[in-house]
């Protein structure tokens, strides 16, 4: 059966750890799948607006090799919202996920980063000593461009009410269009973890419109490049590329496969910014890379 027809089992666990910012000590939880002994630990980790919940697909079709470990970024889904807006930032979530690994047990881990998760993911891979020894960027590099955090910025943090959970997947369906073409059935999945009901029936997004603070005060954008922190990678790395993405360009993909880590490069056609790992052709390139001898 094709994974996008079929139903995801609920065999994760939710579970949660706790950790500390300069604003003080905040929850971040996490979904696990797998054989909680198995010392194979794969991390991913979801963009931007998103939750753990993204890569449910993914997950289940590697935890017999994994033990797969997928957290809600502070802010966003189960997770605590902090205390100040400006610690939703990269140190803040290099700290978590350092506390999430140490939770896990493992000496080294492997990555797949979706968009934020993927530069939080990059700039890990980056330290000295880094736990991160096979590394997926799912649709984001070292330059991210001032034309997509424009986009971002048209919706991020407006925190809409919907009078209804259709309303707010029609909300999904445009703001997400760049996911490229999804069944009914995934978009009902991709829009169900995001949002929560109210008790009149409304729906609002679970994640803290404050997320958009330290992003809007950046304004007015300019690309993003972190060149510097790419070249020091030194484990293995893919990158996917949606072929319509407007946050990761073809060219900075094929700079990518020649500095730094010197990335394989995989695009993945008639989709943008970014695929949703849902798909058995994109979970088969992430497969087969993360399983390569």
């Amino acid at each position: 059966m094709d994974v996008k027809e079929r139903q995801v089992t609920e065999s994760f666990r939710r579970r949660s750890v706790q950790c500390i910012a300069p604003g003080g000590l905040h929850r971040m939880s996490y979904v696990e799948w797998g054989e909680p002994g198995n010392p194979r630990v794969l991390v991913c980790v979801h963009g931007l607006t998103r939750c753990a919940r993204d890569f449910d697909f993914l997950a289940q079709e590697l935890s017999a090799r994994y033990r797969v470990v997928c957290p809600d970024v502070p802010g966003r889904g189960e997770s605590d919202w902090l205390r100040n807006p400006m610690e939703y930032a990269m140190p803040t979530y290099l700290g978590d996920m350092v506390t999430l690994i140490a939770r896990t047990g493992a000496q080294s881990v492997h990555w797949v980063g979706t968009s934020m998760g993927g530069l939080i993911g990059m700039t890990l891979a980056s330290l000295p000593d880094s736990p991160i020894t096979r590394l997926v960027l799912n649709d984001v590099g070292p330059v991210v461009t001032a034309a997509s955090l424009a986009r971002i910025g048209t919706y991020l943090g407006k925190a809409p009410v919907f009078p209804s959970f259709e309303a707010a997947e029609q909300f999904v369906r445009v703001v997400a269009a760049p996911f490229g073409p999804h069944s009914d059935a995934q978009w009902r999945f991709l829009t169900e973890h995001v949002v929560r009901g109210e008790a009149d029936g409304s729906y609002r997004f679970r994640y803290d419109p404050a997320i958009a603070v330290p992003f809007n005060a950046e304004l007015p954008h300019e690309d993003v490049e972190l060149w510097k922190v790419y070249d020091a990678i030194r484990c293995p790395t893919l990158v996917m590329r949606g072929e319509r993405s407007d946050l990761l360009t073809r060219e900075t993909a094929a700079q990518m496969t020649e500095r730094g880590p010197r990335a394989k490069s995989v695009e993945i056609p008639g989709i943008g910014h970014a695929p949703t790992l849902m798909n058995k052709d994109q979970i088969g390139v992430v497969r087969e890379f993360l399983l390569a001898d």
